[in-house]
């Protein structure tokens, strides 16, 4: 029945999510219409749109799964990014930190391990 599932990020302006996904985190639309920009990760799709709403922020909206976390988080840190609750957090099954877009969507990135 279910053909694929893709997470919806609201921006109150596009543009600045665009400038963002961009410059913080390398990412260009694979495809855009009427402000809606779809992105492509590891074979998985998200989609940010248009919205005058503002995400609440307290709980991940898009889980970006990299091989060392330790790596990405400097990576990240050193284009900019600012990150939430104090560093890198290790859960054993996972590590994990959070950040939020320049829409106030909170982000993590995860090492499962």
């Amino acid at each position: 029945m279910f053909k694929k599932s893709y997470a919806k990020l609201p921006a109150q302006d596009p543009e600045r999510a665009r400038a963002f996904y961009r410059e913080k985190l390398g990412f260009e639309p694979i495809h855009e219409h009427n402000g809606h920009l779809r992105y492509a990760c590891g074979g998985q799709e998200f989609l940010v749109f248009p919205s005058s709403g503002k995400p609440a922020g307290d709980h991940d909206q898009l889980g970006l799964v990299v091989d060392d976390v330790e790596a990405a988080y400097a990576e990240l840190q050193s284009r900019g990014v600012a990150f939430e609750y104090d560093g890198i957090k290790d859960y054993g099954v996972v590590k994990a930190a959070w950040f939020k877009d320049s829409e106030g969507n909170l982000l993590s990135i995860n090492q499962f391990v």
